[in-house]
């Protein structure tokens, strides 16, 4: 009997990371899904149990190293036989320019986007290495791509993400692993929410008079990506809603 493919989701308790969740259930795939809402972490895996897929819910924040590597060290059996690898979690925090910036914020936007991708990474790829094989998504940015007014240090992590994923492409090619990065314009999720702290109005302002992308449309892009044939390895998708050409020029009607 062929065992299904594992896929692990971190940020699965929202946005693109419970829509990949639900796509990558409908494409066959097992799941490990993993976020610091255990309510929503349990709900997401009630709901793709439904599907018969199987699915291990992990619990824990992303940001703490010791957590990550607990997490990871707890699987077995065929829950280590890991083919795919969605560095979803992040965040941005705050508008101010770099002179008001608050440090919290920056920590926040570091420690997740950044370090907690590290961090995963780190504790994943070697049991990839072992099989010869698997896949590494990395969700970055248009962010990553451009920088604009008051994107400062979210648009640094993004950079990041972007400059990492090529290092890892280039690390992991002996070992036959691939290497995707993933860089969307504006998509309506809770990212606005966060960024403005709850200000809902301020948020919504954000995708006014334009369609903007939704989970769904960066999820089937994942799925798309993580299953193309063994030769072929998707490097790096910049996806954006038709509204939009770049991080400040949006078409709004």
């Amino acid at each position: 009997m062929k065992m299904n493919k594992i896929a692990i989701i971190t940020g699965a308790t929202s946005g693109i990371g419970q829509a990949t969740a639900e796509k990558a259930a409908e494409a066959g795939f097992d799941l490990i899904i993993t976020g610091r809402r255990g309510d929503r972490l349990q709900a997401l895996a009630d709901k793709i149990r439904q599907t018969g897929r199987e699915v291990l819910p992990l619990q824990f924040d992303i940001r703490h190293p010791q957590e990550v590597e607990a997490a990871v060290q707890s699987l077995s059996g065929k829950w280590r036989e890991i083919s795919v690898l969605v560095n979803n979690a992040g965040l941005a925090v705050g508008v101010a320019p770099i002179q008001e910036g608050i440090l919290d914020d920056w920590e926040r936007m570091i420690d997740t986007n950044m370090k907690g991708l590290l961090y995963m990474t780190r504790a994943v790829a070697p049991l990839m290495i072992a099989r010869n094989a698997g896949h590494i998504v990395n969700l970055a940015s248009i962010a990553g791509k451009e920088v604009y007014p008051g994107g400062n240090v979210y648009c640094a992590t993004k950079h990041a993400v972007d400059a990492l994923s090529k290092a890892m492409r280039i690390d992991m090619l002996k070992h036959h692993i691939k290497v995707t990065n993933i860089a969307p314009g504006m998509v309506e999720t809770e990212f606005s929410i966060v960024r403005y702290k709850g200000d809902k109005t301020a948020a919504d302002k954000v995708y006014q008079g334009l369609e903007p992308l939704t989970n769904e449309d960066i999820a089937e892009t994942i799925i798309f990506a993580i299953t193309r044939p063994p030769h072929v390895c998707l490097n790096d998708i910049v996806i954006m809603p038709t509204a939009q050409a770049s991080s400040r020029d949006v078409d709004r009607k």
